[in-house]
């Protein structure tokens, strides 16, 4: 199941950012003295005790400006709020209760969502001063004293979120079931792909580029085995991404695809490839997970029995960047090959968990360095001692080297496509590391 969602939301300057990054573990929201730094919604996950969540950090709010970019801001804060299932409301102690934060809770109140009042700046260790005390008058319960720079409270924080986030979110699919996100640009076709699979009409299809908003999980179990199929929504270029909900409908195909064992990244037969689908595939192969590209509305194309060579070789050239995913040519609206996508998900989902014995993989570099010499510079030569493979999902190789400057990429792709052509590999990126004798 999707991750559960967390809002941190208040006024402008309270330190919401400051907290977010501190959270997260990391620095990914800008911090700045000055109001409306953060314009937008910024996206992290967060652990807590072997529990994991979406954290969110908004613009501040600011109820009674007519500002342009503020009432922006505001609008997205409004979308997170509407999408999250825990609210994080953050106050500054030395401001006391201003009118922002007393219109701001009242908003917060008409969600309907739990919310946790968490009272920032409380920097000294021990009891919180009287000031404290008076944020229990914007009746949310007992507020949480909290010092985002220090990192005091943050425990009592989290505590409280973890314990108000619904159940039944964290549940995830057994092991066994291999869950495909269906990702691509809007009105591709991915709904009708899904509706075709499951044999009955599971999500909203139509015409209308955006749709789909969310994520839906649709559950299929055949002979070929048990699938959870992700419908995203469309993956914009992000300057056409201007409404807010649809700001968040890309989020949560990128969070789908996380999720994911396979991608079907779909391509529209009619327009052919484009800028974006590179980005959307993208993604995938960035994130390590196995690829089937299908190339949807075969049915509409005029053909003879070159057409589909042309067509896959073209793309071929368009997917360079992912030579190993393989193609296939459906119609989801008649159902042409729709059925043999089960066999390819199963496939390269086998290729990208496969495991390779250290000694076999020590032959192939045996031969493979035979045949091609490693490289030199100025009279030093690389040499690599040996290969072993670290993880799957994807299939990360690890080659220990006498210098890693000398171990260039084109000697390791090399490497790579070694690995490829004697241990099949097909569908799955494949993660090369090299490390000199003696590194940790």
């Amino acid at each position: 199941m999707a991750l559960p969602i967390i809002a941190v939301v208040g006024r402008p300057n309270v330190g919401k950012s400051t907290l977010f990054n501190k959270l997260v573990g990391q620095r990914l929201s800008i911090v700045e003295d000055t109001p409306g730094v953060t314009r937008d919604r910024i996206y992290a996950k967060v652990e807590w005790q072997n529990r994991f969540a979406t954290l969110i950090d908004t613009g501040g709010i600011e109820p009674y400006s007519s500002d342009i970019i503020l009432s922006q801001m505001r609008r997205q804060a409004q979308i997170a709020i509407d999408s999250a299932d825990v609210i994080v409301f953050v106050v500054e102690l030395s401001s006391g209760i201003t009118a922002a934060d007393s219109e701001i809770a009242s908003m917060l109140k008409k969600s309907g969502k739990p919310i946790i009042l968490c009272v920032n700046k409380c920097d000294s260790i021990g009891e919180p001063p009287l000031a404290f005390y008076e944020f229990y008058n914007l009746c949310l319960g007992d507020p949480i004293a909290v010092s985002s720079i220090h990192g005091h409270g943050t425990g009592d924080l989290l505590d409280e979120v973890f314990d108000k986030l619904p159940k039944t979110e964290e549940e995830e699919y057994p092991e066994d079931y291999i869950k495909v996100a269906v990702i691509g640009k809007p009105n591709v076709g991915k709904s009708s792909l899904v509706n075709r699979l499951a044999g009955e009409e599971r999500v909203i299809v139509s015409d209308i580029a955006g749709t789909t908003r969310d994520a839906v999980d649709t559950v299929i179990e055949n002979e070929f085995g048990k699938f959870v199929f992700i419908d995203t929504a469309g993956i914009r270029r992000q300057k056409k991404v201007d409404e807010a909900i649809e700001k968040y409908s890309v989020l949560r195909s990128y969070m789908a695809v996380e999720r994911s064992d396979v991608c079907i990244i779909m391509i529209d037969a009619e327009i052919g490839f484009t800028e974006q689908d590179s980005k959307v595939a993208g993604y995938a192969h960035e994130q390590g997970k196995a690829c089937i590209i299908a190339v949807n509305k075969w049915d509409a194309i005029e053909k003879d029995d070159k057409t589909m060579r042309e067509f896959e070789k073209k793309l071929s050239v368009d997917f360079a960047f992912m030579p190993y995913a393989p193609f296939i040519f459906i119609s989801a609206k008649t159902g042409q090959r729709v059925n043999k996508l089960y066999e390819m998900i199963c496939y390269v989902r086998e290729q990208n968990c496969r495991r390779i014995q250290t000694g076999l993989l020590n032959d192939m570099l045996a031969e493979a360095t035979a045949k091609v010499q490693p490289p030199s510079d100025k009279g030093k030569r690389l040499k690599i001692y040996y290969i072993t493979q670290a993880a799957v999902c994807p299939p990360t190789f690890v080659c220990f080297v006498n210098n890693n400057e000398l171990y260039h990429f084109s000697y390791q792709r090399y490497i790579e496509n070694q690995i490829r052509s004697t241990f099949g590999l097909e569908g799955t990126p494949i993660k090369m590391i090299s490390r000199e004798r003696g590194d940790k």
